[in-house]
């Protein structure tokens, strides 16, 4: 692998999408450079976990084929990508991460897969997952574990660690997830790329048992804010058979992106509120890049909207979700399915009606509450996670500055809170440690305001050039 065909592969999904168009180079010439660095460094890194590089190519020379006959072709022409492992893909293994699917092929893609397919993106194949998407450190008993490009033997973070991975090492230059309780943002800080947990229903996931819950969402990631805004606007936009789906325009979502910040209004929250205990390493760095914003023309304080509730809120509706979909799995193949998963499937059948009514009640107490806050905020500022990538081999901390957590939830709350709200939230590269691990800063925005966070964290990322500082690999 030449020093030009790495520099190619880390070039932005934007400017790439431009040279396909123009033909400056191919779709099979960029999909053999990423293929031939993913056969490189993959096998270290555990990030790509089922590879199609067969059908990658023919995909490929058929878009080719395409442009050179003057077909149409679609604003991702040429571009590989990568599914999550938990993404049902047609034709292509889709395991979820669990022993149970090892060898499931389905017939037909799922919406967020095929909205990509349809924009001209080359599918590649699947990132890794914790099982079943749960829980913010990728592995499982299927594939293993995923490592962080930046220090192997660390976290990738997760449940989309696998596309964070791939996207920080330079395996594709677009990647797509999920996110209940941080599953996009966690591995995005993790891995010093971007990822956006956007508005419920801005980006339709179908097929869905439970249509109408707004807790999990899917979305996009990249190493840049612009290359996630490009991705969110085939992503986004109504399907008749979601009913939380948004109804807006996403063609906006690709418009170019400010750098400048003037008359913003930042709210800086470094412990949400006093709820979650940080890591100290991390509030260090952060507090630095927060002052970029007052560079740019911002106005920044320190102040928390009222989060009260949202631990009761998440934990509930989390609980009652993993009770329909893996209560009767975990009772039927307890030996099949991780402890945590049962565990939290368990809490779920303990639940009554009027334990669900009550989180709802303050659900919607939550949501007006920010609404309220954002009369006085464009965005607030947050911490992604509360710690440093950790050890592969430990399941999630135990312990956050002596703070005792208790479960696989707690460590992740500066996440789950917020996906409690209905906000949308973007995780951007926020600096480096003194010994060079990524720390990610939170753009929280009212919701639905999901361009607003785009727009802010491309001004940051453009002052800071965080994201361009590449793992050692």
């Amino acid at each position: 692998m030449t020093a030009a065909n790495d520099d190619l592969l880390f070039r932005p999904a934007t400017e790439l999408a431009g040279m396909l168009r123009a033909r400056e180079i191919s779709a099979r010439e960029l999909l053999d450079a990423h293929l031939a660095r993913i056969d490189r460094l993959n096998p270290a890194l555990n990030a790509v976990v089922t590879l199609d590089a067969e059908g990658a190519r023919a995909a490929a020379d058929a878009a080719d084929a395409a442009l050179a006959a003057g077909d149409p072709v679609g604003p991702l022409h040429g571009l590989p990508v990568a599914h999550k492992d938990t993404h049902v893909t047609g034709g292509m293994r889709t395991t979820w991460g669990s022993p149970l699917h090892t060898d499931t092929v389905p017939l037909r893609d799922e919406l967020v897969v095929a909205r990509l397919k349809d924009a001209g993106a080359i599918r590649v194949g699947k990132t890794n997952v914790p099982e079943f998407a749960a829980g913010s450190h990728t592995y499982n008993t299927v594939f293993g574990a995923t490592h962080n490009p930046y220090r192997h033997g660390l976290s990738a973070g997760g449940s989309s660690g696998g596309a964070a991975a791939a996207l920080a090492a330079g395996f594709v230059p677009l990647a797509e997830g999920s996110d209940m309780g941080g599953s996009l943002r966690n591995p995005a800080a993790f891995c010093n790329v971007v990822g956006l947990r956007p508005t419920p229903g801005r980006v339709p996931t179908w097929p869905a048992a439970m249509g109408w819950s707004q807790l999990s969402v899917q979305g996009p990631m990249g190493r840049t804010v612009a290359d996630v805004a490009l991705q969110l606007s085939v992503l986004a936009g109504p399907d008749p058979r979601v009913p939380i789906s948004l109804s807006d325009d996403p063609a906006g979502f690709a418009a170019p992106l400010p750098d400048s910040l003037a008359g913003l209004r930042v709210a800086w929250a470094p412990d949400l509120g006093g709820r979650v205990t940080v890591d100290p390493a991390i509030t260090s760095v952060l507090a630095s890049s927060v002052a970029v914003f007052a560079d740019l023309g911002a106005s920044v304080e320190d102040d928390c909207p009222d989060l009260s509730g949202a631990d009761d809120v998440f934990g509930t509706l989390r609980a009652w979700l993993f009770e329909a979909t893996f209560g009767d799995l975990g009772r039927r193949h307890p030996d099949k399915v991780k402890e945590s998963i049962r565990w939290n499937a368990e809490m779920g059948a303990k639940l009554s009606g009027t334990d669900i009514a009550r989180a709802e009640i303050a659900h919607t107490k939550l949501y007006e509450r920010m609404v309220a806050f954002f009369e006085r905020y464009d965005v607030l500022l947050a911490p992604t996670t509360q710690v440093l990538p950790f050890p592969v081999e430990l399941e999630y901390p135990t312990e956050i500055g002596g703070v005792p957590q208790e479960n696989y939830l707690e460590w992740m709350r500066s996440c789950t809170v917020i996906s409690a709200t209905g906000s949308p939230a973007l995780s951007v590269p926020g600096g480096f440690t003194p010994g060079g691990l990524p720390v990610g800063l939170q753009i929280i925005g009212a919701p639905r305001a999901d361009r607003t966070v785009l727009e802010v964290g491309h001004a940051f990322e453009q002052a800071t050039l965080f994201g361009q500082r590449r793992p050692a690999l």
